[in-house]
């Protein structure tokens, strides 16, 4: 859509029905797929990748530089995917070298105020609710789901399924299919209802809740969790998905269930 109180670069590829309204920017070196919106006062710069069907709501700044004084100018990217929602000033910034490209998958929703830092890579059908803070480098995988407010340290990997209580400080992974709350971030159970409406039977989730009995309220350590994991439950996709988030996790799996008078 030609809108003339837009600025589009005329080196910028946007496909034919995308609607643009009145106010925004689009930088050169951007591509934008058909079918999306583009709200009034968004800022695309340099780098960005735009899927289908996506909306953009007023006030976002896609692929702006880094936020990282390491940054040297480098040629990156940020990929959004098909039918994501991107809400009220997010801002998502570009890859670094270290990866190239800031990553955000299909289906996601991006509440107003999210800010992605560089080299973040979202999975599909993640949801961040409003004024989530991800520093570089994080990992969510599909179906995540971030409560309002919460801030992840850099290189930080969510698991698939996860779900993390609102206004969470995030220090350590948080594994496959939990929730997550409490401060420091501790395990307070499986995300029954989320896979439940994902179509998981209750033998798969009771499968799933054996597991996290034995890694965190049986009060071992990881190592000797994983063991008795590996010789005692039957294997099975769900089990083997948790066992090797654990064996690859960067920064260490957060704390299992306290009761509130051991934390005091």
């Amino acid at each position: 859509m030609n809108q003339p109180l837009a600025y589009v670069h005329p080196q910028a590829k946007i496909a034919k029905n995308v609607v643009i309204e009145p106010f925004v920017n689009i930088e050169k070196n951007v591509e934008v797929d058909e079918g999306t919106w583009i709200g009034s006062n968004v800022t695309i710069m340099e780098g960005a990748r735009i899927g289908k069907n996506c909306k953009i709501f007023p006030g976002a700044v896609i692929a702006a530089i880094p936020q990282d004084l390491k940054f040297d100018g480098e040629e990156t990217i940020v990929a959004i995917g098909n039918n994501t929602t991107i809400r009220e000033f997010v801002t998502v910034n570009r890859g670094t070298k270290a990866s190239n490209s800031t990553d955000i998958g299909n289906n996601c929703l991006l509440m107003a105020y999210v800010h992605v830092a560089h080299d973040c890579k979202i999975g599909n059908n993640v949801i961040l609710a409003n004024a989530c803070n991800l520093a570089g480098h994080i990992v969510i995988d599909d179906w995540a789901i971030l409560g309002g407010l919460t801030a992840i340290h850099q290189f930080v990997h969510v698991g698939a399924h996860a779900m993390v209580s609102g206004g969470s400080m995030v220090r350590k992974d948080v594994p496959t299919f939990v929730k997550a709350g409490r401060d420091p971030l501790s395990y307070i159970g499986v995300n029954s209802i989320g896979l439940r409406r994902r179509g998981f039977s209750n033998e798969r989730i009771n499968a799933i809740q054996e597991v996290y009995r034995v890694l965190f309220l049986r009060g071992q350590n990881t190592s000797q969790a994983v063991r008795y994991i590996e010789a005692n439950l039957p294997p099975t996709p769900d089990r083997d998905e948790i066992l090797s988030f654990i064996n690859n996790s960067q920064r260490g799996l957060m704390k299992g269930y306290t009761r509130m008078k051991d934390r005091i």
